[in-house]
């Protein structure tokens, strides 16, 4: 009889999957390179690469013009949004396209801030990424004052009843992330969502890293704000950000006189990077046809959205499952986060470790060498690293998995990671 593993590596089709990244087939210093480097960036299947020369060479012209190649960069536009608003779960014109989550984090702040004075608060977290906090820092130059929510620092999970009690009225948002960068812990953001409104605030969440891993559906969340980057779920270098109608209406956002005050336009200032936007259709379509794999009778891109994760969610569980396991045995390792396997729903395949002895950077430099791409240092989640005092010291090693990533390939880790730390 299989095993629960193996029974969802046999029905998870990897061999389709890996054939669409041509990047998966390169190989370093001898090497096949193996890219645990997801939560900096995944990498692309051909038909994102195919959608963004074909757009430069047969459509690549300004938006509103009474000719050909224009109404087409129209047309790809409104494909495009249409996309992200079926891997949302929302209406077309409330998504909003921009150079990346951090530019569009920071202009929807100033937006906000116009409406905040000196009694008002913000609640963030020290679990998150900088980006999901330093726009809402910078509100503190009109008055506000951010609170920031504690973490349970045995397994880097947010302290929800802390959340209650820093959420009050006068509370106007609370900012936190779908899932962390750092050290993989989902959050909780349903219930984040109902405090923050218990209390009469908007609720914003970071969903960059959570995007690759599993389904979002605003409208069930019934968050105010969600922003997510595309080139974290196998796109290209974008931004996206999801308001509710009433709120990109009602707010003000600093702009150009010719822009348009209808949604989303007012929100999307300057000429938009419209071939990597012609890469979002691409992506979001590569997801849906995994899920129409996966589950032949569906059709419709949301439903094929739906189970395009319902096919990935088991599959990298047992990924982690095997890298966590194997990590443990490692002497003089310290894993951040949560290691109970009964536990792993409320985490992302993204693994956070110091081994005793070594430092993130020698790790990360000795892997490279032997083609495992990792990450070492903050990413970006300074709070968090100051907050567990690693950041004088190197911060983490982070391994990075997604649905492209193999068990072979993390055994292969397994082993050279063991092999160098025990000599």
């Amino acid at each position: 009889m299989l095993s629960a593993e193996q029974d969802v590596t046999t029905t998870f089709d990897i061999a389709w999957v890996r054939a669409q990244f041509p990047a998966l087939s390169q190989i370093v210093n001898g090497h096949p390179a193996v890219f645990f480097d997801g939560p900096g960036g995944t990498q692309v299947p051909q038909r994102v690469i195919d959608a963004i020369s074909n757009y430069l060479k047969q459509s690549n012209a300004n938006t509103g013009g009474a000719y050909a190649t224009s109404r087409g960069t129209d047309a790809m536009i409104a494909e495009a949004r249409a996309a992200m608003a079926d891997f949302l779960g929302c209406d077309a014109d409330e998504i909003v396209f921009g150079p990346n989550m951090t530019t569009l984090t920071f202009a929807l702040s100033r937006a906000i801030g116009r409406q905040l004075g000196p009694d008002h608060e913000i609640v963030v977290t020290h679990l998150d990424h900088d980006a999901n906090i330093s726009p809402w820092r910078a509100l503190e130059e009109r008055g506000a004052n951010l609170r920031f929510v504690e973490i349970n620092e045995a397994d880097c999970t947010l302290d929800m009843a802390d959340m209650a009690r820093k959420i009050t009225g006068h509370t106007r948002l609370v900012a936190a992330g779908y899932a962390s960068n750092a050290v993989g812990t989902i959050n909780n953001v349903r219930e984040m969502v109902r405090l923050a409104h218990e209390a009469g605030a908007m609720a914003f969440i970071d969903a960059v890293h959570y995007a690759p891993h599993g389904p979002m559906d605003v409208r069930e969340l019934d968050c105010d704000f969600l922003v997510c980057s595309t080139y974290k779920f196998f796109g290209p270098h974008m931004g996206v950000l999801y308001g509710k109608r009433e709120h990109l209406k009602r707010l003000y956002p600093y702009k150009v006189r010719a822009n348009t005050d209808s949604i989303p336009n007012r929100w999307e200032w300057g000429t938009l990077n419209h071939e990597c936007i012609a890469g979002i259709t691409a992506c979001v379509e590569y997801l849906a046809d995994l899920g129409r794999r996966a589950k032949p009778p569906v059709t419709g891109r949301r439903a094929a959205l739906r189970a395009a994760y319902q096919a990935i969610q088991p599959y990298e569980r047992s990924l982690t499952e095997r890298m966590v396991r194997g990590l443990l045995q490692i002497p003089g390792l310290k894993l951040y986060s949560i290691s109970d396997p009964k536990l792993f729903a409320q985490r992302a395949p993204t693994v956070a470790v110091r081994i005793e002895g070594h430092t993130p950077l020698e790790l990360a430099t000795r892997l490279g060498e032997r083609g495992f791409f990792t990450w070492d240092g903050n990413y970006y989640a300074l709070n968090l690293t100051e907050r567990l005092d690693v950041e004088k010291s190197g911060g983490f090693l982070r391994i990075g998995l997604v649905h492209y990533n193999t068990a072979e390939e993390v055994d292969r880790f397994l082993m050279a990671l063991g092999e160098f730390v025990r000599g």
